[in-house]
């Protein structure tokens, strides 16, 4: 089995790449955000050493997270930032691993996917057999971004310059999908990258 992480720019079309090969793989797909609002549950580790740091205003009447407020208290504080990503991070690593070490017991699962826009940030080079790069050109990305989701132009300037630059990206991964044109042509490159796995209807 191997273990493959994906990352990418915002706007770059990593989940239409992932929902096209969960469709068509014996595979397992986690999405870093997704793991990390598991990790936060009331009951975890990483809840109690959340409310710890940043106080029990951060939490809703009904003792989950409120994630409006945590991002508000982040966004204006670099060094608590670092401290929340020092908790989060390896928490989300933690669970990640042990769902590996699940999947690979299971001869159903063939490929493990780990999608999140700061892989490379967070040291998971180190992890995975593959990284790879969903790259689109940032013209491409600044329309998809406007037309799905409404961002205004100074809005994606802002989330791309906190980003990786492509040179960055590409230095970084094994395997580059080019998502600039249409979604059969990076379902080709997917399926050439691929060929020796099952392939579903």
């Amino acid at each position: 089995m191997k273990f493959i992480g994906i990352t990418g720019g915002v706007g770059a079309g990593k989940t239409e790449i992932l929902n096209f090969i969960r469709q068509h793989y014996k595979c397992e797909i986690y999405l870093a955000d997704e793991v990390a609002h598991l990790v936060k549950q009331p009951g975890t580790l990483c809840y109690d050493r959340l409310v710890e740091l940043m106080g029990r205003e951060i939490l809703q009447t009904d003792g989950f997270i409120d994630k409006a407020k945590m991002a508000r208290r982040i966004f204006e504080d670099e060094q608590l930032l670092e401290q929340v990503n020092r908790i989060v991070h390896p928490a989300v690593q933690e669970f990640l691993l042990n769902r590996l070490q699940e999947a690979r017991k299971n001869p159903r699962v063939e490929l493990f996917f780990v999608e999140a826009a700061l892989l490379i940030e967070a040291g998971y080079e180190a992890l995975v057999d593959e990284l790879w790069y969903v790259y689109a050109d940032e013209q491409v990305r600044r329309q998809r971004l406007a037309l799905a989701r409404g961002y205004t132009e100074e809005k994606i300037t802002a989330i791309m310059a906190n980003q990786l630059s492509e040179e960055e990206f590409r230095a970084h991964c094994d395997f580059v999908i080019d998502n600039s044109g249409t979604l059969e042509d990076s379902k080709k490159q997917i399926k050439d990258k691929l060929e020796a796995y099952t392939w579903q209807e």
